[in-house]
């Protein structure tokens, strides 16, 4: 079990990441609050929103914060999965075959309007995103360590569009809204990016801070009681379940994956200890699920038509008492 001191130096390490981020992000406490969740759980991300709501700056500032190596891939429906991932080449004059890795082979990889793809594309990253390989041939190349890939995607209303498979979303832990920022927020932003001010976030640590911070992340204990709730809103998603809300019975075609469970648990001990806790509470679940759940819970049309969202079936399935 970790001692007070590594609780209370994890927690002040969170924060310190949180305040360094914050010095070139206006607003998006949550969505940053997140994103560090997401990093030291060995997770990926998915950020929705509109054009120009800062997702690409986000990504480069949480890169510029804690000295990773980065990269950025433009999606867009030419790119081919050589392009993502390297190709072999051969030398001209020696005759030797080798491989050119490609942008992905970096710590932090920004999948920009990762939407706009085609599907041959996103299998590229199914790999990568899931067992940290890039296989080309018959070698299989090891990605760096830390690895995470966190993408951007514009609505699906937008031009362009194409939906994300559900084996890919399913690689993404968490899935956050960037909301269209505040009056105050905005006009911030344009005084922080019309003038001559240069970026003010710095290096605060590295890649094997992520490393420390999750190895202590995993000895969080979770009560039996926290668990089976944690586990009793995954299964209720499905509706097929006999003990299934009838929201989800009616709106829901099909509910969250076993990555789901393991997902919800991880992020939910790094958010205890992000506020000084050494034990997992009932309101680290509800903290989490929205953002594990989003993208897992499937509706059908009838929900379209009637107006449902997948947060309102997450909000009743946090409902039941405990």
């Amino acid at each position: 079990m970790a001692d007070e001191g590594k609780i209370r130096a994890f927690a002040d390490d969170f924060r310190r990441i949180e305040d360094e981020i914050s010095k070139d992000i206006i607003g998006q406490k949550d969505v940053i609050h997140k994103i560090i969740i997401s990093m030291i759980a060995d997770g990926n991300v998915l950020l929705e929103g509109l054009p120009g709501t800062g997702k690409t700056q986000l990504v480069k500032t949480v890169a510029r914060v804690m000295d990773l190596s980065f990269s950025r891939i433009q999606f867009t429906p030419d790119l081919m999965p050589a392009d993502v991932t390297g190709t072999n080449m051969m030398d001209a004059e020696s005759g030797m075959v080798t491989f050119k890795k490609g942008p992905v082979f970096a710590n932090i990889v920004l999948a920009d309007e990762i939407n706009r793809a085609t599907p041959k594309t996103h299998s590229a990253l199914l790999e990568a995103m899931q067992e940290k390989t890039v296989t080309a041939g018959n070698t299989t190349y090891p990605l760096p360590d830390p690895f995470f890939v966190l993408a951007t995607q514009n609505p699906l209303e937008l031009e362009g569009t194409y939906p994300l498979p559900e084996a890919q979303l399913d690689r993404f832990i968490f899935k956050l809204d960037v909301k269209f920022p505040e009056k105050s927020e905005l006009l911030d932003i344009v005084k922080l990016t019309t003038g001559k001010g240069e970026a003010r976030a710095q290096k605060l640590f590295d890649g094997n801070k992520i490393k420390e911070m999750r190895d202590i992340s995993l000895d969080v204990p979770v009560a039996d009681a926290v668990a089976d709730y944690a586990m009793d809103v995954i299964i209720r998603s499905h509706p097929e379940i006999d003990g299934a809300p009838e929201t989800v019975k009616k709106y829901v075609r099909y509910g969250s994956s076993p990555r789901g469970a393991q997902a919800i648990i991880k992020t939910a001990r790094i958010n205890a200890l992000s506020k000084g806790r050494y034990n997992v509470a009932y309101e680290d679940i509800k903290d989490v699920a929205y953002d594990v759940l989003r993208h897992r819970i499937f509706l059908n049309f009838e929900a379209v038509s009637d107006g449902i969202r997948v947060e309102d079936i997450i909000e009743e399935l946090l409902k039941e008492e405990i």
